[in-house]
């Protein structure tokens, strides 16, 4: 066993600056904006507080040219949900003046976008390496993403027109990705 002691002045243990918010019990979460495409993932951003479209315009100044202009050169599309905040006038026009191409896409479909697969890969890899507190699942998200190799983004983005011809197909019945 090993005991640690912490000397802090009166009233100081109990500061923010001073604790570590833990996950226990498979609780604790953190909001990430991440973007990919097939040359590989492209920004991890962590969101603080709520999403609103005021904190999403800044993601996409911060991130998506980038992440964008790296991974696939001059051409490209950004393809998002169709959540509130993403759709909204601002966004929207943000969106224009920048010159951004937008992959239109119906509601109620996360099945056919294909970050969901990387979503669930991210989790796997994260969850496995059990993070104990908040901080430390932001770092364990952030390396993890990092390793999704570009080839398993690749081929995402390549099956991508096969799989919306099956759903199609089979009229928004599930299909296999």
């Amino acid at each position: 066993m090993t005991i640690v002691i912490f000397w802090r002045k009166k009233g100081e243990a109990c500061k923010p600056k001073n604790t570590i918010p833990t996950v226990k019990h498979g609780g604790g979460s953190i909001m990430l904006w991440l973007c990919f495409a097939a040359g590989g993932t492209g920004a991890l951003h962590k969101i603080d507080g709520i999403m609103r479209w005021e904190n999403y315009v800044d993601i996409l100044k911060q991130h998506l040219k980038t992440s964008g202009s790296l991974m696939l050169g001059r051409k490209w599309v950004f393809q998002m949900n169709n959540d509130p905040k993403h759709t909204s006038k601002v966004v929207a026009k943000w969106l224009k003046n920048n010159k951004v191409k937008i992959f239109e896409w119906p509601s109620q479909s996360p099945d056919l976008n294909p970050i969901e697969h990387l979503w669930a890969e991210l989790k796997t890899h994260v969850r496995a390496r059990r993070p104990t507190n908040l901080t430390q699942l932001h770092q364990l998200c952030q390396e993890e993403w990092a390793k999704i190799h570009p080839t398993y983004c690749g081929k995402l983005v390549e099956g991508y027109p096969k799989h919306l011809t099956q759903d199609k197909q089979f009229k928004g019945i599930a299909t296999k990705y």
